[in-house]
């Protein structure tokens, strides 16, 4: 494992916050597979004081008073929503994987590069006119992120931003999103 260095770090609230991200994430080689590189974020997540600074820039970045509420994706996702959520003063709503949720949900299924995936939330999760932020911790091609973003719309939010603490920049994700604006602390 290797960590991810880079002195012309960038990202979307600027290159500190962007050095802070790299500061702790872990580069994990043949993870979950040959030939790919994880970014394991969870030494980001360990580490109590980058871990508020990280959700304070996200805070500040998008204004304390600019959402509602918050939506994080499964599973990391939620890890960060909660923060942000708690900091804020506002609720938390999950994203899950098909079949989580326990009462009736809207549902969406999506192409991935090795089959398809669903995700659900609950059908009483916003209120009309509920401003959404939606956070994950990894931006990659793009698909999860927006399968999730037309759920939380037809579900009645209406998303104000979308948060990732890495976006994996070489894969496209922020493009396929376009024209919805994208906020990442760190791009690679």
């Amino acid at each position: 494992m290797t960590e991810t260095h880079s002195t012309a770090a960038r990202g979307d609230s600027g290159p500190e916050a962007a050095r802070l991200v790299a500061s702790r994430v872990l580069d994990v080689p043949d993870f979950p597979k040959p030939g790919v590189m994880f970014k394991d974020l969870m030494p980001l997540f360990a580490d109590a004081k980058v871990f508020r600074e990280v959700i304070d820039e996200i805070i500040a970045y998008h204004g304390r008073d600019a959402f509602d509420v918050v939506v994080g994706i499964e599973a990391r996702g939620f890890v960060v929503a909660a923060a942000i959520a708690y900091a804020a003063g506002v609720g938390v709503v999950p994203v899950r994987k098909a079949g989580k949720l326990p009462r009736p949900a809207h549902s969406v299924s999506y192409a991935l590069e090795y089959g398809e995936a669903t995700l659900e939330v609950h059908e009483d999760a916003f209120t009309a006119g509920h401003r959404v932020l939606v956070v994950d911790d990894v931006l990659a091609t793009g698909g999860t992120a927006e399968a999730t973003l037309d759920l939380v719309e037809r579900a009645g939010g209406t998303v104000t931003g979308f948060t990732v603490l890495l976006e994996l920049g070489f894969l496209g994700g922020r493009e396929r999103l376009a024209p919805r604006p994208v906020h990442a602390l760190l791009t690679v």
